[in-house]
């Protein structure tokens, strides 16, 4: 009978741990958003995915696709207004298969010269388990400004 007893413990032991503790935070996420949009009186479109944008200056130059390398100056916050990240403003350059699903599409959306923001819900950005300086199932929120499609 121990034994038993000790080979069903093991057995919830190992499945416990090897359980996907992922959390989807879709929901929460955009309530989250549309309340800070909501509260700052904004104007914002909301993509298929999830994605939240708000274009202030569409730009008149090139439009990038997903495959694009950009060059893009911006500022990321999250809700509460604290900044994780920032440029300076002659931007940096990369990839656009090379960062956030959020930024991935969102900066397809502008043309050179473009300016606005993207409200980016946690699956699009670094999911419920973040990354170092950004908790998981956090909203990030970027003013950008696309400076040149390379």
């Amino acid at each position: 009978m121990k034994k038993h007893v000790l080979i069903v413990l093991v057995f919830a032991f190992l499945t416990a741990c090897n359980s996907d503790d992922t959390i989807d935070y879709k929901a929460k996420n955009n309530e989250d958003i549309l309340a800070y949009i909501d509260k700052n009186n904004l104007e914002a479109q909301k993509s298929g995915s999830g994605l939240y944008y708000i274009i202030d200056e569409p730009g008149s130059g090139k439009q990038p696709v997903a495959t694009s390398n950009v060059t893009v100056a911006y500022k990321g916050y999250f809700l509460d207004g604290k900044t994780f990240d920032q440029s300076n403003a002659n931007g940096i350059s990369f990839g656009l298969q090379q960062v956030i699903k959020g930024w991935t599409e969102g900066i397809t959306y502008f043309k050179e010269g473009g300016k606005g923001k993207l409200l980016i819900p946690s699956h699009l950005g670094y999911g419920s388990k973040g990354r170092t300086g950004i908790p998981g199932g956090a909203v990030l929120i970027f003013d950008i400004h696309l400076i040149s499609v390379n």
